[in-house]
């Protein structure tokens, strides 16, 4: 099975001590799900007690590997400079704590889409792998995906999950928390409901809410909802709520893509004269850190942001190892603020 431990502790020490081969030491110090939570648990356990830390240099000697990940932003339309959908920067604390608990280097980097992004990493062995968040307009978006698979290039990207996703992909169930926000909004008795958003093939994570939405309201007996073009920012929300309101046609609720999409309507609604959510109720979809300072605060969907860091890094190790990645989709869970009820 191994050696009894001598000198300098060695993984082939902790494999001794826990009987299992040094393989599986090194899949379950680096927090590979492949492996029972039992052995571990003890795995590490016995690691702690021999003061063992892994040797970076001599592992990626052995691999061939850097162990290091690339985490690529892209550029998004925002109220400030970042230029960073502030969703996605929600997203880095988890991702980076997944990388630490795996003993791997983590490189930030921002790109913009017409980059050439896609050859400048693990072709120059600066990453083992991609990690992708964000990406505009994803018919530009694809063919760099199209091109990362046919150059055999390691990747996990956040978005819009289906079976033929590219990479390792994982996502919120966007159907599922759209028939969420509808279910919420038929129920508190709104009939004449709003979606602002482009929910066509650019954004599809967006038509994936706007498609649960029109389940409910055909479930219910009630007409299509229209739907109001708007990307991810404040001033497209304003504008796509003014239209709304300006075209006299009956609105009751309004169900917004994204928190910033519907806090930019809540003012347009502020400014038409009428009040969130006795006139109009607003649901909007992230739960960013302004969803609840605005007034009234805003009821949305959370996405599951500590888990999207933790299953992006471990789909991507999986995928690097040559194991078996399916498309992940993770739940959204629907929490009710001010902005559709009324005290």
């Amino acid at each position: 099975m191994g050696r009894k431990p001598t000198g300098r502790p060695t993984s082939f020490d902790i494999a001794y001590a826990a009987g299992v081969s040094q393989p599986t030491v090194s899949r379950a110090l680096r927090g590979d799900r492949s492996v029972s939570e039992q052995t571990r648990q003890k795995i590490q356990q016995i690691a702690r007690d021999l003061n063992y830390t892994v040797d970076k240099n001599a592992s990626s000697l052995r691999s061939q590997r850097s162990n290091t990940i690339a985490l690529l932003f892209f550029e998004d339309p925002t109220p400030d400079e970042s230029m960073i959908n502030p969703f996605f920067l929600a997203m880095l604390g988890s991702i980076t704590r997944a990388c630490a608990d795996r003993g791997l280097d983590l490189l930030i980097s921002f790109q913009r889409m017409e980059d050439d992004w896609h050859v400048k990493y693990q072709d120059s062995h600066r990453a083992d792998g991609l990690i992708l968040l964000g990406y505009g307009d994803y018919t530009t978006y694809t063919p760099k995906l199209e091109k990362l698979v046919a150059q055999g290039t390691h990747f996990a990207r956040w978005g819009s999950v289906s079976l033929d996703s590219s990479g390792a992909t994982v996502g919120t169930d966007n159907v599922d928390a759209g028939r969420k926000v509808g279910e919420h909004l038929v129920g508190i008795g709104k009939r004449n409901i709003a979606f602002l958003g482009e929910a066509d093939e650019t954004c599809p994570e967006f038509l994936g809410r706007y498609t649960g939405l029109c389940k409910v309201m055909e479930e219910a007996g009630l007409a299509a909802p229209p739907r109001f073009d708007a990307i991810t920012t404040e001033e497209a929300g304003y504008a796509a709520a003014k239209a709304l309101l300006s075209g006299g046609q009956p609105c009751d609720a309004i169900f917004a893509a994204s928190d910033l999409i519907a806090i930019g309507a809540m003012r347009a609604i502020a400014e038409a004269g009428k009040r969130v959510p006795h006139d109009i109720a607003v649901v909007g979809f992230d739960d960013i850190p302004a969803a609840s300072l605005t007034t009234p605060p805003l009821t949305t969907v959370i996405q599951d942001v500590k888990g999207a860091g933790e299953t992006l890094v471990e789909a991507l190790l999986a995928q690097i190892d040559e194991r078996e990645v399916k498309p992940r989709k993770l739940p959204g869970e629907l929490v009710i603020r001010g902005s559709t009820t009324q005290n």
